[in-house]
Protein backbone atom coordinates (compact mmCIF):
# COMPACT_ATOMS: atom_id res chain seq x y z
CA UNK A 1 0.00 0.00 0.00
CA UNK A 2 2.51 2.26 0.88
CA UNK A 3 3.01 2.98 -2.65
CA UNK A 4 1.88 3.72 -2.12
CA UNK A 5 3.37 9.96 5.22
CA UNK A 6 4.94 15.51 11.49
CA UNK A 7 5.73 18.67 13.81
CA UNK A 8 8.33 18.71 16.38
CA UNK A 9 6.02 17.54 19.59
CA UNK A 10 5.20 19.66 22.66
CA UNK A 11 6.42 17.94 25.62
CA UNK A 12 2.99 18.73 27.70
CA UNK A 13 0.54 17.52 25.08
CA UNK A 14 -0.84 13.69 25.61
CA UNK A 15 -1.44 11.54 22.44
CA UNK A 16 -4.71 12.76 21.29
CA UNK A 17 -3.87 16.31 22.31
CA UNK A 18 -0.78 16.14 19.39
CA UNK A 19 -2.61 14.93 16.83
CA UNK A 20 -5.45 17.67 17.25
CA UNK A 21 -2.19 19.88 18.04
CA UNK A 22 -1.28 19.11 14.18
CA UNK A 23 -4.58 20.23 12.98
CA UNK A 24 -5.00 23.78 11.68
CA UNK A 25 -8.03 25.31 10.68
CA UNK A 26 -9.05 24.86 6.79
CA UNK A 27 -7.71 27.47 4.38
CA UNK A 28 -9.99 30.13 3.52
CA UNK A 29 -11.72 28.94 0.51
CA UNK A 30 -10.42 32.04 -1.40
CA UNK A 31 -6.83 30.60 -1.43
CA UNK A 32 -7.79 27.32 -2.36
CA UNK A 33 -9.87 29.07 -5.36
CA UNK A 34 -6.89 30.82 -6.16
CA UNK A 35 -4.60 27.42 -6.19
CA UNK A 36 -4.32 26.75 -10.43
CA UNK A 37 -5.53 23.47 -11.25
CA UNK A 38 -2.68 20.26 -10.87
CA UNK A 39 -2.67 19.75 -14.45
CA UNK A 40 -1.71 23.59 -15.24
CA UNK A 41 1.28 22.76 -12.86
CA UNK A 42 3.90 21.96 -15.42
CA UNK A 43 6.78 20.50 -12.44
CA UNK A 44 3.84 18.10 -11.33
CA UNK A 45 3.02 17.00 -14.58
CA UNK A 46 6.48 16.27 -15.70
CA UNK A 47 7.01 14.16 -12.16
CA UNK A 48 3.34 12.52 -12.66
CA UNK A 49 4.00 11.74 -16.35
CA UNK A 50 7.69 10.29 -15.92
CA UNK A 51 6.52 8.05 -13.25
CA UNK A 52 3.29 6.85 -15.02
CA UNK A 53 5.48 5.82 -18.14
CA UNK A 54 8.05 3.98 -15.28
CA UNK A 55 4.79 2.16 -13.79
CA UNK A 56 3.89 0.53 -17.09
CA UNK A 57 7.64 -0.46 -17.66
CA UNK A 58 7.83 -1.62 -13.65
CA UNK A 59 4.56 -3.45 -13.50
CA UNK A 60 5.74 -5.38 -16.72
CA UNK A 61 8.53 -6.83 -15.52
CA UNK A 62 6.99 -7.33 -12.25
CA UNK A 63 4.43 -10.23 -13.76
CA UNK A 64 7.28 -11.35 -15.41
CA UNK A 65 10.04 -11.89 -13.14
CA UNK A 66 7.91 -14.68 -11.53
CA UNK A 67 7.30 -16.10 -14.77
CA UNK A 68 10.50 -16.26 -15.64
CA UNK A 69 12.14 -17.71 -12.55
CA UNK A 70 9.51 -20.52 -13.12
CA UNK A 71 10.32 -21.24 -16.42
CA UNK A 72 13.90 -21.64 -15.33
CA UNK A 73 13.72 -23.28 -12.38
CA UNK A 74 10.11 -24.50 -11.74
CA UNK A 75 11.01 -23.21 -7.88
CA UNK A 76 8.20 -21.56 -5.79
CA UNK A 77 10.80 -20.60 -3.97
CA UNK A 78 13.39 -19.40 -5.70
CA UNK A 79 10.56 -16.91 -7.02
CA UNK A 80 9.92 -15.97 -3.68
CA UNK A 81 13.63 -15.28 -2.58
CA UNK A 82 14.15 -13.47 -5.48
CA UNK A 83 11.33 -11.13 -4.80
CA UNK A 84 12.79 -10.80 -1.25
CA UNK A 85 16.04 -9.84 -2.53
CA UNK A 86 14.42 -7.22 -4.08
CA UNK A 87 12.95 -5.67 -0.60
CA UNK A 88 15.73 -6.39 1.55
CA UNK A 89 17.84 -2.82 1.04
CA UNK A 90 14.84 -1.33 2.39
CA UNK A 91 16.21 -2.87 5.70
CA UNK A 92 19.91 -2.80 4.91
CA UNK A 93 20.07 1.08 3.58
CA UNK A 94 16.96 2.90 4.08
CA UNK A 95 18.24 4.91 7.34
CA UNK A 96 21.38 6.20 5.54
CA UNK A 97 19.78 6.98 2.28
CA UNK A 98 17.28 9.21 4.35
CA UNK A 99 20.21 11.30 5.72
CA UNK A 100 22.16 11.38 2.29
CA UNK A 101 18.98 12.31 0.32
CA UNK A 102 18.53 15.06 2.79
CA UNK A 103 22.06 16.59 2.19
CA UNK A 104 22.51 15.81 -1.53
CA UNK A 105 20.49 17.09 -4.27
CA UNK A 106 17.05 14.99 -4.63
CA UNK A 107 16.78 15.62 -8.37
CA UNK A 108 20.11 14.04 -9.19
CA UNK A 109 19.83 11.23 -6.71
CA UNK A 110 16.25 10.25 -8.46
CA UNK A 111 18.16 10.67 -11.81
CA UNK A 112 20.93 8.52 -11.40
CA UNK A 113 18.95 5.83 -9.80
CA UNK A 114 16.87 5.31 -12.79
CA UNK A 115 19.56 5.55 -14.91
CA UNK A 116 21.41 2.71 -12.71
CA UNK A 117 18.41 0.52 -12.95
CA UNK A 118 18.12 0.89 -16.38
CA UNK A 119 21.72 -0.51 -16.67
CA UNK A 120 20.61 -3.17 -14.59
CA UNK A 121 17.78 -4.75 -16.14
CA UNK A 122 19.60 -4.19 -19.73
CA UNK A 123 21.89 -7.59 -18.77
CA UNK A 124 18.89 -9.61 -18.52
CA UNK A 125 17.97 -9.59 -21.91
CA UNK A 126 21.70 -9.50 -23.00
CA UNK A 127 22.32 -12.49 -20.70
CA UNK A 128 19.24 -14.13 -22.62
CA UNK A 129 19.88 -13.79 -25.82
CA UNK A 130 23.51 -15.09 -25.31
CA UNK A 131 21.50 -17.77 -23.45
CA UNK A 132 23.38 -17.37 -20.34
CA UNK A 133 21.14 -16.47 -17.63
CA UNK A 134 21.23 -17.77 -14.23
CA UNK A 135 19.27 -17.37 -11.00
CA UNK A 136 22.23 -16.01 -9.62
CA UNK A 137 22.12 -12.70 -11.98
CA UNK A 138 18.52 -12.16 -11.42
CA UNK A 139 18.97 -12.58 -7.67
CA UNK A 140 21.61 -9.90 -8.03
CA UNK A 141 19.53 -7.47 -10.57
CA UNK A 142 17.12 -7.68 -8.04
CA UNK A 143 18.94 -6.62 -5.33
CA UNK A 144 20.57 -3.92 -7.15
CA UNK A 145 17.65 -2.64 -8.53
CA UNK A 146 16.11 -2.94 -5.08
CA UNK A 147 19.26 -1.03 -3.74
CA UNK A 148 18.54 1.84 -6.04
CA UNK A 149 14.73 2.18 -5.93
CA UNK A 150 15.33 3.06 -2.11
CA UNK A 151 17.59 6.22 -2.99
CA UNK A 152 14.69 6.83 -5.33
CA UNK A 153 12.06 5.98 -3.63
CA UNK A 154 13.21 8.65 -0.47
CA UNK A 155 13.80 11.53 -2.90
CA UNK A 156 10.66 10.87 -4.66
CA UNK A 157 8.50 11.31 -1.40
CA UNK A 158 10.17 14.59 -0.74
CA UNK A 159 9.90 15.93 -4.26
CA UNK A 160 6.07 15.46 -4.20
CA UNK A 161 5.49 17.93 -1.88
CA UNK A 162 7.97 20.25 -3.27
CA UNK A 163 6.55 20.64 -6.34
CA UNK A 164 2.50 20.55 -5.40
CA UNK A 165 1.11 23.18 -2.70
CA UNK A 166 0.09 21.83 0.75
CA UNK A 167 -3.75 21.63 0.23
CA UNK A 168 -3.16 20.35 -3.00
CA UNK A 169 -1.48 16.97 -1.61
CA UNK A 170 -4.17 14.84 -0.96
CA UNK A 171 -5.83 16.07 -4.30
CA UNK A 172 -1.91 14.58 -6.10
CA UNK A 173 -1.88 11.78 -4.08
CA UNK A 174 -5.29 10.56 -5.65
CA UNK A 175 -4.33 11.49 -8.89
CA UNK A 176 -1.37 9.55 -8.67
CA UNK A 177 -3.25 6.91 -7.51
CA UNK A 178 -5.68 7.02 -10.46
CA UNK A 179 -2.78 7.11 -13.02
CA UNK A 180 -0.99 4.35 -11.46
CA UNK A 181 -4.12 2.54 -11.36
CA UNK A 182 -4.87 2.83 -14.88
CA UNK A 183 -1.23 2.11 -15.45
CA UNK A 184 -1.27 -1.19 -13.50
CA UNK A 185 -4.33 -2.46 -15.65
CA UNK A 186 -2.19 -2.06 -19.30
CA UNK A 187 1.34 -3.05 -17.58
CA UNK A 188 0.14 -6.82 -16.36
CA UNK A 189 -1.04 -7.53 -20.28
CA UNK A 190 1.66 -5.31 -21.74
CA UNK A 191 4.15 -7.91 -19.93
CA UNK A 192 2.54 -11.27 -20.41
CA UNK A 193 2.37 -10.53 -24.41
CA UNK A 194 5.79 -9.38 -24.72
CA UNK A 195 7.03 -12.13 -22.66
CA UNK A 196 5.67 -14.61 -25.35
CA UNK A 197 7.00 -12.92 -28.31
CA UNK A 198 10.70 -12.77 -26.21
CA UNK A 199 11.52 -13.40 -22.88
CA UNK A 200 14.01 -10.71 -22.49
CA UNK A 201 11.63 -7.91 -24.28
CA UNK A 202 9.79 -6.91 -21.29
CA UNK A 203 13.02 -6.02 -19.59
CA UNK A 204 13.96 -4.18 -22.67
CA UNK A 205 10.72 -2.32 -22.26
CA UNK A 206 11.40 -1.36 -18.83
CA UNK A 207 14.69 -0.19 -19.57
CA UNK A 208 13.22 2.53 -21.94
CA UNK A 209 10.59 3.68 -19.21
CA UNK A 210 13.22 4.57 -17.09
CA UNK A 211 14.73 6.62 -19.51
CA UNK A 212 11.96 8.29 -20.48
CA UNK A 213 11.61 9.08 -16.45
CA UNK A 214 15.46 10.58 -16.67
CA UNK A 215 13.93 12.83 -19.01
CA UNK A 216 11.11 13.89 -17.21
CA UNK A 217 12.98 14.56 -14.28
CA UNK A 218 15.62 16.33 -16.56
CA UNK A 219 12.58 19.33 -17.22
CA UNK A 220 11.56 19.98 -14.11
CA UNK A 221 12.28 23.83 -12.64
CA UNK A 222 11.47 23.54 -9.64
CA UNK A 223 14.24 22.43 -6.98
CA UNK A 224 13.05 19.17 -4.62
CA UNK A 225 15.07 20.76 -1.82
CA UNK A 226 14.86 24.59 0.16
CA UNK A 227 18.66 25.88 0.34
CA UNK A 228 20.34 23.85 2.82
CA UNK A 229 22.75 25.04 5.85
CA UNK A 230 26.07 23.51 5.63
CA UNK A 231 26.66 21.44 8.81
CA UNK A 232 29.05 19.34 10.34
CA UNK A 233 26.27 17.10 11.69
CA UNK A 234 27.49 13.35 11.60
CA UNK A 235 25.57 11.16 9.48
CA UNK A 236 24.26 8.81 12.75
CA UNK A 237 23.22 11.86 14.62
CA UNK A 238 21.40 13.31 11.65
CA UNK A 239 19.78 9.49 11.33
CA UNK A 240 18.79 9.72 14.92
CA UNK A 241 16.74 13.04 14.50
CA UNK A 242 14.69 11.24 11.76
CA UNK A 243 13.92 8.51 14.45
CA UNK A 244 13.28 10.32 17.51
CA UNK A 245 10.95 12.89 15.48
CA UNK A 246 8.91 10.03 13.84
CA UNK A 247 8.80 8.05 17.31
CA UNK A 248 7.46 10.42 19.31
CA UNK A 249 4.25 11.03 16.36
CA UNK A 250 2.24 8.36 18.30
CA UNK A 251 -0.04 7.85 15.08
CA UNK A 252 2.02 7.79 13.07
CA UNK A 253 4.63 5.28 14.24
CA UNK A 254 1.43 2.75 14.60
CA UNK A 255 0.70 3.66 10.86
CA UNK A 256 4.21 2.53 9.92
CA UNK A 257 3.89 -0.83 11.93
CA UNK A 258 0.83 -1.15 9.94
CA UNK A 259 1.40 -0.50 6.13
CA UNK A 260 4.57 -2.91 6.93
CA UNK A 261 2.07 -5.90 7.98
CA UNK A 262 -0.09 -4.93 5.28
CA UNK A 263 2.81 -5.29 2.86
CA UNK A 264 4.34 -8.64 4.50
CA UNK A 265 1.37 -9.66 2.49
CA UNK A 266 1.13 -7.63 -0.32
CA UNK A 267 4.61 -8.55 -2.08
CA UNK A 268 4.23 -12.14 -2.18
CA UNK A 269 0.14 -11.77 -3.41
CA UNK A 270 1.25 -11.29 -6.71
CA UNK A 271 3.33 -15.04 -6.48
CA UNK A 272 0.33 -16.75 -4.59
CA UNK A 273 -2.26 -15.38 -7.37
CA UNK A 274 -0.03 -17.27 -10.37
CA UNK A 275 0.34 -20.30 -8.40
CA UNK A 276 -3.38 -20.53 -7.65
CA UNK A 277 -3.99 -19.47 -11.33
CA UNK A 278 -1.55 -22.21 -12.64
CA UNK A 279 -3.74 -24.37 -10.42
CA UNK A 280 -7.07 -23.35 -12.08
CA UNK A 281 -5.56 -23.70 -15.65
CA UNK A 282 -4.49 -20.10 -16.94
CA UNK A 283 -2.25 -19.24 -19.39
CA UNK A 284 0.89 -16.47 -19.39
CA UNK A 285 -1.29 -14.38 -20.94
CA UNK A 286 -4.48 -15.26 -18.87
CA UNK A 287 -2.32 -14.41 -15.75
CA UNK A 288 -1.31 -10.93 -17.28
CA UNK A 289 -5.61 -10.37 -17.79
CA UNK A 290 -6.27 -11.15 -14.00
CA UNK A 291 -3.97 -8.63 -12.63
CA UNK A 292 -5.29 -6.09 -15.16
CA UNK A 293 -8.51 -7.01 -14.21
CA UNK A 294 -7.97 -6.27 -10.70
CA UNK A 295 -6.28 -3.01 -11.11
CA UNK A 296 -10.14 -1.77 -12.26
CA UNK A 297 -10.29 -1.78 -8.58
CA UNK A 298 -7.61 0.53 -7.95
CA UNK A 299 -8.28 3.05 -9.67
CA UNK A 300 -12.24 3.26 -8.21
CA UNK A 301 -10.25 3.42 -4.87
CA UNK A 302 -7.77 6.26 -6.76
CA UNK A 303 -11.05 8.42 -7.36
CA UNK A 304 -12.99 8.05 -4.78
CA UNK A 305 -10.20 8.43 -2.08
CA UNK A 306 -9.77 11.86 -2.02
CA UNK A 307 -13.52 11.88 -1.55
CA UNK A 308 -13.65 9.89 1.65
CA UNK A 309 -10.84 11.93 2.85
CA UNK A 310 -12.77 14.43 3.26
CA UNK A 311 -16.27 13.08 4.51
CA UNK A 312 -14.64 10.35 7.20
CA UNK A 313 -12.57 10.47 9.91
CA UNK A 314 -9.24 9.23 9.97
CA UNK A 315 -9.56 5.96 12.39
CA UNK A 316 -13.28 4.96 10.42
CA UNK A 317 -11.12 5.25 6.79
CA UNK A 318 -8.01 3.38 8.22
CA UNK A 319 -9.87 0.50 10.47
CA UNK A 320 -12.46 0.18 7.61
CA UNK A 321 -10.16 -0.45 4.69
CA UNK A 322 -7.87 -3.20 6.67
CA UNK A 323 -11.05 -4.78 7.61
CA UNK A 324 -11.99 -5.16 4.06
CA UNK A 325 -8.64 -6.47 3.06
CA UNK A 326 -8.49 -8.61 5.73
CA UNK A 327 -12.18 -9.95 4.99
CA UNK A 328 -11.57 -10.47 0.96
CA UNK A 329 -7.94 -12.37 1.46
CA UNK A 330 -9.55 -15.93 2.27
CA UNK A 331 -11.64 -16.15 -0.63
CA UNK A 332 -8.59 -16.20 -3.01
CA UNK A 333 -8.69 -20.45 -1.83
CA UNK A 334 -12.06 -20.70 -2.56
CA UNK A 335 -11.99 -19.06 -6.11
CA UNK A 336 -13.59 -21.54 -8.92
CA UNK A 337 -12.13 -19.44 -11.80
CA UNK A 338 -9.41 -17.72 -12.93
CA UNK A 339 -10.92 -14.78 -13.49
CA UNK A 340 -12.68 -14.86 -10.01
CA UNK A 341 -9.29 -14.31 -8.25
CA UNK A 342 -9.14 -11.09 -10.68
CA UNK A 343 -12.67 -9.76 -9.00
CA UNK A 344 -11.09 -10.59 -5.15
CA UNK A 345 -8.24 -8.85 -5.82
CA UNK A 346 -9.76 -6.38 -7.33
CA UNK A 347 -11.65 -5.32 -4.36
CA UNK A 348 -9.10 -5.79 -2.02
CA UNK A 349 -7.46 -3.34 -4.14
CA UNK A 350 -9.92 -0.53 -4.23
CA UNK A 351 -8.97 -0.09 -0.61
CA UNK A 352 -5.48 0.24 -0.77
CA UNK A 353 -5.69 3.71 -2.61
CA UNK A 354 -8.18 5.22 -0.12
CA UNK A 355 -5.92 3.66 2.42
CA UNK A 356 -3.01 5.48 0.71
CA UNK A 357 -4.01 8.62 0.29
CA UNK A 358 -5.16 9.43 3.95
CA UNK A 359 -2.26 7.95 5.44
CA UNK A 360 0.67 9.50 2.74
CA UNK A 361 -0.85 12.62 2.60
CA UNK A 362 -1.37 13.37 6.17
CA UNK A 363 2.24 12.40 6.78
CA UNK A 364 4.00 14.15 4.25
CA UNK A 365 1.71 17.52 4.97
CA UNK A 366 3.17 17.38 8.04
CA UNK A 367 7.08 16.67 8.01
CA UNK A 368 9.47 19.96 7.81
CA UNK A 369 11.14 20.03 4.56
CA UNK A 370 14.99 19.20 6.01
CA UNK A 371 13.62 16.17 7.66
CA UNK A 372 11.67 14.41 4.56
CA UNK A 373 14.36 12.61 3.52
CA UNK A 374 15.11 11.03 7.49
CA UNK A 375 11.88 10.93 8.34
CA UNK A 376 10.21 9.25 5.12
CA UNK A 377 13.40 6.63 4.87
CA UNK A 378 12.47 5.69 8.72
CA UNK A 379 8.37 5.41 8.11
CA UNK A 380 9.22 3.29 5.01
CA UNK A 381 12.04 1.07 6.84
CA UNK A 382 9.10 -0.19 8.83
CA UNK A 383 6.53 -0.18 5.87
CA UNK A 384 8.86 -1.77 3.45
CA UNK A 385 11.15 -3.66 6.07
CA UNK A 386 8.53 -7.01 6.55
CA UNK A 387 7.95 -7.35 2.60
CA UNK A 388 11.71 -10.03 2.16
CA UNK A 389 10.02 -12.29 4.96
CA UNK A 390 6.65 -11.81 3.45
CA UNK A 391 8.26 -13.09 0.24
CA UNK A 392 10.48 -16.06 1.57
CA UNK A 393 7.47 -17.26 4.23
CA UNK A 394 5.39 -17.76 0.88
CA UNK A 395 7.83 -19.41 -1.60
CA UNK A 396 8.65 -22.12 1.23
CA UNK A 397 4.99 -22.17 2.18
CA UNK A 398 3.91 -22.93 -1.25
CA UNK A 399 6.97 -25.27 -2.33
CA UNK A 400 7.23 -27.10 1.16
CA UNK A 401 3.23 -27.35 1.77
CA UNK A 402 1.01 -25.51 -1.17
CA UNK A 403 -0.57 -22.67 -1.95
CA UNK A 404 -3.49 -22.82 0.40
CA UNK A 405 -1.07 -23.13 3.66
CA UNK A 406 0.47 -19.97 2.40
CA UNK A 407 -3.30 -18.53 2.19
CA UNK A 408 -4.15 -19.33 5.78
CA UNK A 409 -0.63 -18.37 7.48
CA UNK A 410 -1.20 -14.40 5.57
CA UNK A 411 -5.25 -14.44 6.64
CA UNK A 412 -4.57 -15.25 10.51
CA UNK A 413 -1.95 -12.14 9.90
CA UNK A 414 -4.17 -9.95 8.44
CA UNK A 415 -6.82 -10.51 10.81
CA UNK A 416 -4.55 -9.87 14.40
CA UNK A 417 -3.68 -6.05 12.61
CA UNK A 418 -7.40 -6.22 12.05
CA UNK A 419 -8.07 -6.32 14.89
CA UNK A 420 -5.12 -4.45 16.73
CA UNK A 421 -5.68 -1.27 14.52
CA UNK A 422 -9.78 -1.32 15.52
CA UNK A 423 -8.54 -1.40 19.60
CA UNK A 424 -5.72 0.99 18.50
CA UNK A 425 -6.76 4.36 20.50
CA UNK A 426 -4.63 6.36 18.67
CA UNK A 427 -5.96 5.83 15.32
CA UNK A 428 -9.84 5.70 16.51
CA UNK A 429 -8.80 8.94 18.19
CA UNK A 430 -7.48 11.02 15.19
CA UNK A 431 -10.24 12.88 14.30
CA UNK A 432 -9.16 14.92 10.77
CA UNK A 433 -8.02 13.01 7.98
CA UNK A 434 -5.72 14.24 4.97
CA UNK A 435 -4.00 17.09 4.58
CA UNK A 436 -2.61 18.65 8.31
CA UNK A 437 -0.57 21.58 8.35
CA UNK A 438 2.98 22.25 10.02
CA UNK A 439 4.03 25.55 11.81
Amino acid sequence: MESNSELEPTPVLGEFDLVRAAEPPSPPQETQKNLPPLWRNRDYMLLWSGQIVSVIGTGATQIVYPLLILALTDSPQAAGFAAALGSIPYILFSLPAGALVDRWDRKRVMIYCDIGRAAVLATIPIALYFNALTIWQIYVAALLEGSLFVFFNIAEVAALSRVVEKQQLPQAVAQNDVAFSIANIVAPSIGTVLFQIGRGIPFVFDTVSYLGSVVSLFFIRQEFQTERKKTETHIVQEIREGMSWLWQQHLIRYMALLTGALNFVNVPVTLIIIVLAKNLGASDAEVGLIFSVSAVGAIVGSIIGGQIQKKFRFGQVIITTVWITALLFPFLAIAPHFYVLGIILGLSWLAGPVYNVVQFSYRVSLIPDALQGRVNSVFRLLAFGFQPAGAAIAGVLIERFNVYVAIAFFTAWYFAWAIATMLNRNVRGARQIGAAGAS
